[in-house]
């Protein structure tokens, strides 16, 4: 038997699920497409380190391992044809932070979270890096409940519609890495981005930035529910801008 697998008989009581979070997990498990044998471990799973001790950091660990392996293997049955440093590029393209953060939102990992009331008070329930490092520790959860194998065919569902909208062809790369590349080779300044407003309760803030770039008459915004999204948009913005004057 796998040596994660023994660890399904253990207690429940360090971290016991309270009966309303419980209800509620039950929804969060249909849209993660598994349901937990301990319901501690994804209790655990959602614990930031800013709530205590006990927390999703370990977890984190083994998600990260195994999110790596796991991609790298789709991509590697999919894409028979592409040489290593391509599959690295696509592999990278969805194992960054910014892609699990929005598988964060799409599971509405912002309302279960358990993060200390400082930063909640600081927006953690919408950061990104929190979210990204939730996702990696569910992961991690659901090697420990049921095994690597199972682990993997639920990051496969997870990723089912990303992996069947790649195009090997296109180019993966951030908004605003593309942005500073192409200001780069020109020789131009590089793009300044200011956090303009603020908005929302703790766990649903909007943020609002302006980018502004030397070639453009005017900064250009993006909006988010976190400040590197909104950053993302504001630097896709200031493409397309620089694209219709055909500087791009």
């Amino acid at each position: 038997m796998p040596w994660w697998c023994s660890t399904r008989t253990a207690s429940r009581s360090r971290f016991p699920v309270e009966a309303d979070r419980a209800r509620g997990f039950a929804a969060l498990e249909t849209r993660i497409a598994y349901r937990f044998v301990r319901g501690e471990l994804l209790e655990l799973a959602l614990t930031h380190r800013s709530f205590g001790a006990h927390n999703n950091e370990r977890l984190e660990f083994l998600g990260d391992a195994l999110l790596d392996f796991g991609i790298a293997e789709h991509l590697y049955r999919r894409f028979p044809r592409l040489r290593e440093g391509d599959l690295s590029r696509l592999r990278a393209s969805l194992v960054r932070g910014e892609t699990l953060a929005e598988l964060g939102r799409e599971f509405g990992l912002g309302d279960f979270l358990r993060i200390g009331k400082g930063e909640a008070r600081s927006g953690g329930r919408a950061r990104d890096s929190i979210l990204a490092d939730t996702v990696e520790a569910i992961l991690g959860a659901i090697v420990l409940d049921a095994g690597a194998d199972t682990a993997l065919a639920v990051l496969g569902r997870w990723y089912e519609a990303r992996l069947v909208a790649l195009d090997p062809g296109v180019s993966h790369k951030d908004a605003k890495t593309e942005l500073q590349e192409y200001l780069q080779a020109r020789r131009l300044p590089l793009p300044v981005y200011h956090l303009t407003t603020q908005s929302g309760a703790d766990h649903k803030l909007w943020f609002c930035v302006e980018c502004q770039v030397s070639v453009l008459a005017l900064p250009v915004e993006g909006r988010g529910r976190s400040r590197r999204i909104a950053e993302q948009q504001a630097a896709r913005a200031a493409l397309k801008q620089l694209r219709l004057q055909g500087n791009a």
